[in-house]
């Protein structure tokens, strides 16, 4: 329905992005509508909601580029927006991990598990990806080349 009412205003070239930003919504609400009223079936299904926004995204970027070039291109494509998209996860991760627990894939990072730190709970819960995220953009931005900053 979303999709239907949108599609007069939405520009063809990012259709596919903004119905991959709506089935992510919807996804979300109904993982937190789970969450309220049987968090037995959001525990049991968790995992999967990460999956089905993951795979919109990738379904995105191979309507955008593989239906339309070549195999080796489509592969090099795939190949290089997946160590991309890699490299910004770590880019998210690595912090958060960091400043919320102090370790790093587990390890005790000498100053970040001292007892002169305190932990940023909020790092590792949700919100905290998308204080990383945007903080990254500020500093992209605040620092970046002046084309960037246009």
């Amino acid at each position: 329905l979303t999709v239907s009412l949108l599609r007069h205003w939405t520009p063809r070239n990012i259709r596919m992005m903004v119905q991959t930003l709506i089935i992510a919504f919807y996804v979300i609400i109904v993982d937190l509508i789970l969450k309220a009223y049987w968090p037995e079936m959001s525990r049991n299904l968790g995992p999967y909601v990460g999956l089905i926004i993951t795979n919109c995204i990738i379904m995105g970027r191979c309507e955008a580029f593989a239906g339309t070039n070549p195999p080796k291109a489509a592969f090099l494509d795939g190949l290089f927006s997946g160590l991309g998209y890699s490299f910004v996860l770590l880019l998210i991760a690595v912090p958060r991990e960091l400043l919320g627990m102090g370790t790093i894939l587990g390890v005790n990072m000498p100053y970040f598990s001292s007892p002169y730190w305190d932990q940023w709970i909020i790092m590792v819960m949700p919100p905290g990806a998308f204080f990383m995220l945007a903080s990254m953009l500020w500093l992209f931005r605040s620092f970046g080349t002046k084309e960037a900053k246009k």
